[in-house]
């Protein structure tokens, strides 16, 4: 289905993942989110490399632009990881319950 995509974030708390997937499942922003975790991240943070426990969140949607906005304002992180990536096939009657269900 066009314009499907899965987009990534990660957060530090079961909670906060749980507040994020609920928040954007109940604003019909993602049709589902799924929470993985605890996984382990290692990045680079103000000049240090730092190895961290995080949440991912797994964001199934038609619309990146809102759930991008959505997860920027609503995180608890400075610099929230937004990364969406096109589905580029899939099962069609998924894909298309995804439409629906993150149609707004």
């Amino acid at each position: 289905m066009a314009g499907t995509a899965v987009v990534i974030t990660t957060t530090d708390s079961d909670d906060e993942a749980q507040r994020l997937a609920r928040g954007l499942v109940e604003a019909r922003l993602a049709a589902c989110v799924q929470i993985v975790g605890p996984v382990r991240s290692v990045f680079r943070w103000e000049g240090s490399v730092s190895v961290e426990p995080e949440y991912q969140l797994v964001v199934k949607t038609t619309r990146v632009p809102e759930v991008t906005e959505w997860i920027v304002g609503n995180h608890s992180y400075d610099v929230a990881e937004v990364v969406a990536l096109p589905v580029v096939g899939g099962h069609e009657t998924y894909l298309t319950w995804v439409a629906d269900e993150s149609s707004g």
